[in-house]
């Protein structure tokens, strides 16, 4: 996903979201309004001050914009897309919002220049948002008894493999790359147990797999099956990796190549060492069957992660009501 096609795309929508907004907050009487990674409602109150009726809280998880390739048009754009995000910092000027939250650390934003003559990206992060760390749905803690989980989730103690695409229809050739692969493993492993994950977009219909793998649709609460493997294969997504990381899980990722957002997750992957970075258009059922062979069941390194920031966030938001 090019960021930039993006935000050119978006714009009408933006305007509409923008009105709709203003309809809403005109008609109600809020106390508060929570916008998570809503920049069309954090430029627009800016541009129109007077509409502001309740506190207002940002929601980021990243800052700033880069292109993806070397297309002048795009570099523009995501420069001119800079400019705006870093006005209120360079000017002086009181942002929108009331309270801005970073999901994360400072170290997760790079520390570079918007662009040229622009505020650094950091330390605008730092002058104007509040870290609060990594946001989870469950405590890792509870899932260090490896053989309880996997009791109540009926698996044995065969060597288990997870893959998984997350919440979008986009990976069918990633699981078909491991369906492929998990026949060559089994060659070394031959009790061996795959399980693709299609979630709820992708049918499982779908995929052209050996027929000894398994397949299944949506799961809830995926981390816990994530919590028991003994390696999971997934794409670069935020959410899925974060939680690899928190239960100190090896795993394989594959960001989606032209994909901006999972591009910078996968820069904090690598600062914090937390699993192993593959590019999709050069590996192969063998390679990737390789790669399995190197990394299943091998112990982690990487440092524990903040897991609180949802409890930090709900003491900074309570104050403004």
């Amino acid at each position: 996903m090019n960021v930039i096609t993006y935000l050119s795309n978006a714009s009408k929508e933006w305007k509409e979201n923008f009105e709709i907004f203003k309809k809403i907050i005109k008609k109600e009487d809020f106390d508060l309004v929570i916008g998570d990674g809503t920049y069309e409602i954090d430029i627009g109150m800016m541009k129109e001050p007077e509409i502001k009726k309740a506190p207002f809280v940002m929601i980021y998880d990243f800052i700033g914009t880069d292109a993806i390739g070397n297309n002048p048009v795009d570099r523009l754009k995501a420069y001119m897309w800079n400019r705006v995000w870093s006005k209120a910092y360079k000017r002086g000027l009181v942002p929108a919002f009331d309270l801005a939250l970073f999901l994360g650390e400072e170290e997760d934003i790079p520390n570079k220049k918007f662009g040229f003559m622009l505020p650094n990206r950091r330390e605008w992060g730092k002058a104007l948002c509040t870290f609060v760390g990594n946001i989870l749905r469950f405590d890792p803690s509870e899932y260090a008894d490896k053989d309880r989980v996997r009791a109540k989730l009926g698996y044995g103690n065969e060597p288990l493999i997870i893959c998984s695409i997350g919440g979008t229809s986009i990976g069918k050739v990633l699981l078909e790359l491991c369906g492929n692969a998990c026949m060559i493993i089994r060659d070394d492993i031959p009790d061996l147990r795959m399980i693709l994950v299609c979630g709820p977009r992708l049918s499982t219909k779908s995929l052209k797999v050996p027929p000894e793998v398994e397949i299944r649709g949506y799961i809830p609460a995926l981390y816990e099956h994530f919590a028991v493997s003994d390696l999971t294969i997934v794409q670069g997504g935020g959410t899925s990796t974060l939680e690899l990381t928190a239960l100190r899980r090896p795993f394989l990722y594959f960001p989606l190549e032209g994909h901006f957002e999972q591009a910078h997750v996968a820069e904090i992957l690598t600062r914090r060492g937390a699993g192993v970075r593959m590019l999709y258009s050069k590996t192969t059922p063998t390679s990737l069957a390789k790669e399995v062979m190197a990394n299943i069941g091998k112990g982690v390194t990487y440092a524990p992660i903040s897991t609180d920031g949802a409890q930090k966030a709900a003491q900074l938001i309570t104050r403004l009501l």
